[in-house]
Parts: C-alpha cells; structure tokens; sequence
C-alpha cells in the first residue's frame, strides 16, 4: 500500500471518528450529519482498500 493510500485510510477513520462524536454529543439534526458522516467515512476506507487491491490484481 502506497504512503497516499494510508493516508487517506487514516483520513476516513478520523473522518468516521469526527462523525461519530458529533452524534453521541448531538440533539437534532446533527445526529443524522454524524451518522452520515460516519458512514462516508467508511465508505471511503472500504473504496480505497478496493482500489489497492483491484491495482494488485491488475484490473
């Protein structure tokens, strides 16, 4: 795994971190910003490692 790739995997699990403090800590809507934030995050942990081992394969 490329230095960028772990970066940006260590990028999205502070991102999922971020959201997921924002939605213990809201009351109204920033809840559902925190769970989605937290969801993108994670989405986008999962994308890059798909991405590093798609490359590995060759497609």
């Amino acid at each position: 795994m490329t230095a960028g790739r772990v970066f940006f995997l260590a990028l999205a699990a502070i991102i999922a971190v971020v959201g997921l403090f924002a939605a213990a800590a809201a009351d109204d809507y920033l809840h559902g910003f925190g769970l989605a934030l937290t969801g993108f995050g994670l989405f986008f942990a999962a994308s890059t490692v798909k991405r590093h081992f798609d490359e590995q394969e060759g497609h």
